[in-house]
Formats: structure tokens, sequence, C-alpha cells
């Protein structure tokens, strides 16, 4: 693509483009502080759901980060405005935490199941007590459906394949609120009133990171890091407007053409 003139924002995906687990990307921390000292508007948005928002804000300011938790925005963030706008009780399919960013949710007698990535409660037991409620009628909310995610020792399966067994086993299908969702990627940038034309996302994620951003209308920046396997980026139509081996590449780039 051409250099773009009018570029006002850049939202990040945080695990696999900033860091993994406990691990920051080599360079991360150093190229987000250039990023941070242009004109752009800057904001954090991730489908992370295996712990709360603060504790995942704790763990980049102790990767050595320069984040604030307000920059923060999660699919947890809007699975709860969601729950809370529909006046729901869910049955919450959550790590413990996670749970804090649902504080105050009554859960008593629920009539919504909310699936987010909770590896210790993925068994037959509680897959099956959801199974009951969305097959009486609960709705299901999928906080995002990814289907695999980087850890440092190997890829892992992510929420997508219980939630597709959910939607399987009951013949309904789940309202997705996080990545790739477009409604996540306006609510984003929404703080900045710019439009979504005026602004590149940046993701290891070539469908839920790029492909949901690019149908947006952002500008999708795909990284060779976390989850990135080789050839992703064909698996995409159109294809990733760009693509670099990292973040700091990414940001290398942006800085020198697109500011």
């Amino acid at each position: 693509m051409a250099a773009r003139s009018g570029l006002r924002a850049v939202l990040i995906d945080l695990s696999g483009t900033l860091h993994i687990e406990n691990t920051a990307i080599c360079g991360a921390a150093d190229a987000l502080n250039r990023l941070k000292k242009t004109y752009l508007k800057i904001r954090f948005v991730t489908n992370t759901t295996k712990e709360s928002k603060r504790i995942l804000w704790e763990r980049l300011t102790n990767l050595g980060f320069s984040i604030e938790q307000n920059e923060i925005f999660t699919s947890l963030t809007a699975a709860h405005e969601l729950v809370c706008r529909k006046n729901l009780r869910p049955q919450l399919l959550l790590e413990d935490e996670a749970l804090e960013d649902f504080q105050g949710t009554n859960t008593e007698n629920p009539n919504a199941v909310v699936v987010g990535l909770a590896p210790s409660k993925f068994n037959f037991h509680t897959l099956n007590d959801a199974f009951r409620l969305v097959l009486s009628g609960a709705s299901l909310i999928a906080i995002h459906k990814g289907r695999y995610y980087k850890r440092q020792d190997g890829l892992a399966l992510g929420p997508g394949p219980f939630v597709a067994g959910l939607e399987y086993a009951t013949d309904r299908k789940a309202e997705v609120v996080g990545k790739p969702e477009a409604s996540f990627f306006l609510e984003g940038l929404r703080p900045f009133e710019c439009k979504p034309s005026e602004a590149i996302m940046i993701g290891d994620d070539v469908r839920d990171d790029i492909d949901g951003a690019q149908k947006a209308g952002l500008v999708g920046m795909l990284v060779k890091t976390g989850k990135y396997r080789e050839g992703d980026e064909l698996k995409i139509s159109p294809r990733p407007s760009y693509v670099f081996e990292n973040f700091p590449a990414a940001v290398d780039f942006i800085i020198k053409h697109l500011t």
C-alpha cells in the first residue's frame, strides 16, 4: 500500500504480538515507546479471557511495557457490558482469575452461558451443565471463538472448539463478542472518534486480528510471532495489507512511512 497521510490511530493485540505469557517479544517494549512518541492514538485490544484486565495489565507492566490500564480494551469488558445491557444471569465458564471483571453480576438461576478461555473448566460436567442450560433456552455467548493461541510450551486450544461443540450439540449459534466482530474493533476506536480507514490493527492472528479488522475497514498488519504459522497470510481474502517479522518491524514501518 502507498503511504497513508490520514493515519490517526493504532490498535494493538497483546498475546502473541507484544508478549507470550511471561515473556516479552524481543524489542517490543522499546518499539512501543517509540510509537507512543508519535502523534498517533494507541489502544490495546485483546481477546485474552484467562485473566482479568487488572492482572493482565500487571503482567505487562512487569514485562517492562509502558501501558496504562485504561488503554486496554478486552473482550471480557465487552462481554460484561453485553450481560449488563441485556440483564442476563450468566453461567460463567471462566478461570477464577477472570471473574473479577464480572464482579457484582447476578449468576443465580442462569439464563445465559458465557464462554471464555477456561482450561480448568472445560470438562464433561461443566460443559454438560452449559449444554443443558442452552438446550432449555439460555443464551449462548462466546467472549470469542479463537481456534488456538500460543503458550510458551507451544500452541494450545482456544475457546472456539468448545463453543463450536455447544453449538453443534444444541443446534444454536453463539453470539460472539470479541475479535473478529466488527463491533469490537469499532468500540476499540470509539474514544478516538476516528474512521476505521484512519486506523491500523497489528496482530498475530490472521483471522481474528487481521481479517476481522480489515472487514471493519481498518488496515491490517500481520506479525509473524505468537500463533502465526507459515502461510497464514494466504488464508484470508483480501490478504493482510502488510506482513512483518515482528512488532518492532511493524512500528519501524509505521514511523518511517505512515506518519
